[in-house]
């Protein structure tokens, strides 16, 4: 990393971390980005990557997939055993009717989940309004359109490791429900430690939503179930879900297999975009939300303000001492070697970097006369928070955006989870005998060009 000092001249660094004038060890990794050389801007943008398609774990995936496709439950079965402790038969991978009806969550649970899915229906039905079948009159005697139905089957993986994840289950769920997939299976490993117990708060969403096709499955075993079928589990013709490097090289290697899989679901990650207007404490309480997830979360602060950056520094400390150290050590993590502070010359700069860094979670926390700018220049986010009373939290389990969303900088070019990942668009096109007589000229020449002489005989042939 560089060394630098910042305009001000208030706190000395030595390898991009301040180490003056800060109570106990910084949080943040502090850098300049117009200071920073091209490998040090690469690292913060690569994130992720290369513990995704690490090439021992990819092949070793690779003999798991293989093998579920050979051997179906048989394998399955092996891979909870050795991979997550739970000796079972293939008969007791599906959830029983006993497990799918007794399980039991707080009543608030319950009223979070059932707020949570409504907010999903309104963002997804609506978003359905605007990608609706349509037709149009191209020139007289051309009918031109599409039709959008949704796909046949649909695989949705809810993990189950790091924490309790039924806000994953809903955010899948909702959106392939409210498209209209007919056939829906669920995919979630068991509780750690436990006996081969699914999470509760997972039924009760499938329950809540009418879904009953739960199976106990480890995560890289479950999408290759999920995309071969086995005896026990049906094939289905898309798999969506967050998780592991495992999870995600094992939806990457279906592919190969003809099953439709999303973009990127790896690691968790968040950019902030802050000004000197920004609350300090709701700052680093909003940079905690995703850090706390893991070691291999990255969370990045970009700023114009260095002065700013160290009263976020100083006010992290004292919020991370209050977390529990399996959440502290994450978010010292992904603050830190994996993420930390950017300070910028202005907001414009702020833009340039986070559209380059094109984070799963973009949060933008700036005066509200500068919001409208920001808002427009930024084009690459999985999604887009505006002010500090949009918190990734609120995004995360109640809002109704998506909250499965492209990681590692696929925003680039993916979006999120919502309903239109479970529709298709089937192109529908009608001519009269005269449309095709004055597009005839056209197409004859273009098949000639291009060596196709069936396709201009077809017609000639019409035109006598």
């Amino acid at each position: 990393m560089s060394t630098w000092n910042l305009s001000a001249g208030r706190w000395p660094l030595h390898q991009g971390r301040c180490v003056d004038n800060l109570v106990g060890v910084n949080v943040l990794r502090v850098q300049r980005w117009s200071e920073m050389d091209v490998a040090a801007r690469q690292q913060i943008l690569h994130r992720g990557l290369d513990d995704i398609f690490e090439p021992s774990l990819r092949a070793s995936i690779g003999d798991l997939i293989e093998d579920v496709r050979q051997r179906g439950d048989a394998a399955v079965c092996d891979a909870l055993e050795r991979f997550d402790g739970i000796t079972t038969t293939p008969d007791a991978l599906r959830l029983t009717d006993a497990e799918y009806e007794s399980a039991i969550v707080s009543d608030d649970v319950a009223a979070a989940i059932d707020d949570a899915i409504a907010h999903l229906r309104i963002f997804n039905e609506r978003q359905l309004e605007h990608s609706s079948s349509w037709s149009h009159e191209s020139e007289p005697g051309l009918t031109i359109g599409e039709k959008v139905t949704p796909i046949t089957s649909a695989g949705l993986f809810t993990p189950s490791g790091k924490a309790s994840y039924p806000s994953v289950t809903y955010q899948l769920a909702v959106p392939a429900l409210v498209a209209g997939v007919p056939e829906i299976a669920v995919v979630v490993p068991p509780v750690p430690g436990g006996q081969g117990e699914v999470d509760p708060a997972v039924i009760h969403v499938c329950r809540t939503l009418g879904l009953r096709n739960i199976f106990r499955v480890n995560g890289p075993a479950g999408i290759a179930a999920l995309g071969f079928g086995t005896e026990s589990i049906p094939r289905v013709r898309k798999i969506v879900g967050p998780g592991s490097p495992a999870v995600t090289i094992a939806q990457v290697e279906m592919q190969r297999h003809g099953v439709s899989t999303m973009m990127l679901l790896g690691p968790t990650e968040s950019l902030v975009l802050a000004d000197d207007s920004a609350d300090v404490m709701r700052l680093a309480a909003d940079l905690l939300i995703e850090a706390e997830h893991g070691t291999d979360t990255s969370v990045v602060l970009v700023t114009p303000s260095s002065d700013l950056a160290g009263r976020v520094d100083n006010e992290l400390q004292q919020q991370i001492a209050e977390l529990p150290e399996i959440r502290a050590t994450a978010a010292r993590a992904a603050l830190g070697p994996n993420g930390g502070c950017v300070i910028v010359n202005d907001l414009d700069e702020a833009c340039t970097v986070a559209n380059l860094y094109a984070a799963e979670h973009l949060q933008i926390a700036v005066a509200e006369s500068e919001i409208e700018r920001c808002v427009d220049q930024i084009d690459h986010a999985g999604e887009m928070l505006i002010g500090q009373h949009t918190p990734f939290s609120a995004a995360n389990f109640v809002i109704g955006c998506p909250a499965s969303l492209p990681t590692s900088g696929f925003a680039h070019v993916a979006s999120g989870i919502t309903a239109q990942a479970f529709m298709k668009r089937t192109a529908i096109a009608r001519a009269t005998e005269e449309a095709l007589h004055r597009m005839a000229p056209s197409i004859t020449a273009l098949a000639d060009h291009e060596g196709f002489p069936a396709h201009a005989a077809a017609i000639r042939r019409r035109q006598g």
